[in-house]
């Protein structure tokens, strides 16, 4: 409450000062609001990153901004065009490790049909759009929560991307590797018993726009399902927030991860196996990222020490 204060009491003095640059900046603000709010997007990293570069605008802190994100903003994107070519470099795609490790699990029996037959009903339920909802998440939360390092735990900011991108390029790797088929296409193959690809239903039920112009253009893997990002990226957020803010006041966001472990089984979109393993990358990106910065804190190695002596600046 008293940072609340302490902020409109700002705002007033700002307001007092500059009447005409806050009345526009409110105005602008608003209508970009507006625009998100009428418009049923699918909230891809690039659209989210021109909308907070708008909102910085507004504010003048755009310099700040693209300092700290573009770099960020282009290692994903150079992942996200990799991991459309992935299925390209390596055309053995398996089908029966995750289900043989799932049916072994369980004691003979597949999660996602088991899920399925207990809550799909043939029509879209409230719990649906929850759980499609903390998907759609996987694309909008890196940048989010970047801003959020950025602004209240900036010494966080570098580990934080560091270990997201460590994270996805090495799920790209395994995508290389071991090309895997989720439920839904192991099901339209006759590998396992018929499952219903329940997003196609909350996507159309919802109604949204996508009007990215980058992500609209990239290839899609459809047989990058090991290990499973929307599994690992929520337990990796939430890892990091534990950090910068506590265990205490965070322990709560754990129910996001764990929703979305039962999400994406029960959808139809991974298996048990996919999100472990994604659970596993996500424990390893943050103790790398975290053990390398703290390192580098420690010992006072700087970056620039990887450049020929004439690229050095002092």
């Amino acid at each position: 409450m008293h940072r609340v204060k302490k902020t409109l009491r700002s705002l007033a003095t700002y307001g007092t000062a500059h009447p005409w640059q806050l009345a526009l900046r409110v105005t602008a603000l608003a209508a970009l609001l507006y625009v998100m709010g009428v418009r049923r997007v699918f909230w891809t990293p690039d659209t989210l990153f021109i909308v907070l570069l708008a909102v910085f605008v507004i504010f003048g802190q755009a310099r700040a901004f693209l300092v700290r994100f573009f770099p960020f903003m282009a290692l994903l994107l150079v992942y996200d065009s990799f991991r459309g070519i992935a299925d390209d470099l390596n055309k053995t795609v398996h089908f029966t490790e995750m289900i043989n490790f799932d049916l072994w699990l369980t004691g003979g029996t597949l999660p996602t049909a088991w899920l399925q037959q207990h809550l799909w009903h043939g029509h879209v339920q409230w719990y649906d759009f929850y759980f499609y909802l903390l998907y759609t998440l996987h694309f909008a939360m890196p940048i989010a929560l970047a801003v959020l390092f950025w602004l209240k735990r900036p010494k966080l900011y570098w580990p934080f991307a560091a270990g997201l991108v460590l994270l996805s390029f090495a799920a790209f790797i395994t995508y290389v590797a071991f090309p895997a088929a989720p439920p839904w296409m192991a099901s339209d193959m006759g590998y396992i018993e018929p499952i219903h690809r329940i997003s196609s239903d909350i996507w159309a039920a919802m109604g949204i726009e996508n009007f990215s112009e980058v992500y609209s253009k990239l290839s899609p893997n459809p047989v990058a399902a090991v290990p499973s990002l929307h599994a690992a990226y929520p337990l990796f957020f939430v890892l990091y927030l534990a950090k910068g803010f506590g265990c205490r006041r965070v322990w709560w966001l754990m129910l996001y991860p764990l929703s979305l472990w039962l999400g994406i089984v029960y959808l139809g979109e991974h298996y048990v196996f996919d999100f472990l393993l994604g659970a596993l990358y996500a424990v390893g990106a943050y103790w790398v990222s975290t053990t390398f910065f703290a390192w580098k804190v420690r010992t006072g190695w700087q970056f620039r020490s990887l450049l020929p002596p004439k690229f050095r600046t002092h």
